[in-house]
């Protein structure tokens, strides 16, 4: 089922004249929003009519908490500057609410849209009947593929210069299946879910992003030599998995090991497939590497649907409000959901636009070493449209 998922995704400039043959052949002509609803993999899901108006699309825009309404406000200022066809329905969750009311609003906006742009949302309540909101988001839209493309920005200064790595993590299950109780008194119990019928779409989804972008290697990650059934099948399915794609090599590597040859020697890594806890981890490790929270991109995916994100999911409530908030990993969320709408134009132009500033201008928030605020950012990359 991850053939045709992955069959929409053009993720390298490169590849977007590019048909591929596949089990769901599609016109190379329809965007990725179009390849994704009218060519969709049969799943469990209620589906209604997408919101796609004579050439604009609606987007649910969900601000989140911290420093997500305020970065959301610099992304539709730039949209309306670069004139976007897109029109943002803004869903406001409540984090104090005992209940999934906002949540189940929220879902049922992004599957009449098709696509949503989000910010972290909180969840307040330690109640265990509330559930992670952005878990549950997940989950209910069956988003089971996240990628993150973690790629050196050269006017950041790091301590290792031109990685180029793509995280790709199970979504919806592993720990985050969120089964816990308590057995006797003062013993609790986590379940681990991992199934095979996952496992083997997020395997292939790895290993068609690598086929389809040119990549070399695939890593699975995993700590099997300690949780033998659940992170043990996981291995064997991408070990199974690998041996349809002859051309692209595979190994695969312990996860405290995975963190410490990330720090040490990231450059001998070019897709990494993991489970979902192992990928919250792994992802922050890397855009740590990169410069922190505030410069890259997340991208949910599901066989219907489509979520982008900033791609570590900090809340930087700390932060929020002074004006000193990283807009870039916002901005490039949004870039990333022009492509998928196949607004190649638009994106292309904030995309040479915020290259520019950061790399050749190097206005940079304090987070990566600057001095600018977030609205000089901001201002900086509307200076460079076009440019």
């Amino acid at each position: 089922m991850a053939v045709r998922l992955f069959s929409k995704l053009k993720v390298l400039p490169e590849f977007r004249n590019v048909s591929f043959a596949s089990s769901a052949a599609a016109p190379a002509t329809l965007s990725d929003f179009d390849l994704q609803h009218k060519t969709p993999v049969i799943r469990k899901q209620k589906l209604i009519p997408k919101a796609h108006y004579g050439g604009r699309h609606a987007v649910t825009m969900l601000p989140g908490g911290g420093i997500g309404p305020e970065c959301m406000g610099y992304v539709r200022d730039i949209f309306k500057y670069i004139g976007a066809p897109v029109d943002f329905e803004v869903v406001d969750i409540d984090p104090t609410m005992d209940n999934d009311d906002d949540v189940q609003y929220a879902i049922t906006t992004i599957k009449r849209n098709g696509v949503g742009l989000k910010g972290n949302i909180e969840t307040k309540s330690e109640a265990a009947y509330v559930t992670s909101r952005n878990v549950a988001l997940r989950n209910e839209l069956d988003m089971y593929a996240y990628i993150l493309n973690c790629k050196s920005f050269p006017g950041v200064p790091t301590r290792h210069k031109d990685i180029d790595v793509v995280i790709i993590r199970q979504n919806t299950e592993g720990e985050y299946a969120m089964l816990e109780h308590e057995s006797v008194n003062g013993v609790i119990e986590s379940m681990k879910v991992v199934t095979a019928s996952n496992s083997e779409r997020v395997a292939r989804f790895a290993f068609e992003f690598a086929k389809r972008n040119g990549r070399k290697k695939v890593t699975t990650v995993h700590k099997a030599n300690i949780m033998k059934l659940s992170d043990g099948l996981f291995l064997e399915t991408s070990r199974r998995m690998a041996k349809e794609y002859p051309d692209i090599e595979h190994n695969d590597m312990i996860i405290d090991n995975c963190c410490m040859q990330l720090v040490a020697k990231p450059h001998q890594f070019d897709v990494m497939l993991m489970t979902n806890l192992y990928g919250s981890i792994v992802s922050n490790v890397v855009c740590g590497l990169l410069g922190g929270a505030g410069l890259l991109s997340g991208r949910n995916y599901g066989d219907h649907y489509a979520v982008f994100e900033p791609g570590t999911r900090n809340t930087g409530t700390a932060i929020a409000g002074k004006n000193i908030a990283n807009p870039v990993a916002m901005i490039n969320a949004s870039i990333d959901m022009l492509e998928h709408l196949g607004h190649f134009f638009h994106a292309d132009l904030l995309k040479r636009a915020v290259y520019k500033t950061i790399n050749e201008d190097r206005i940079l928030t304090p987070d990566v070493g600057g001095t600018a605020t977030s609205t000089e950012v901001v201002n900086a990359i509307i200076g460079n449209i076009g440019l």
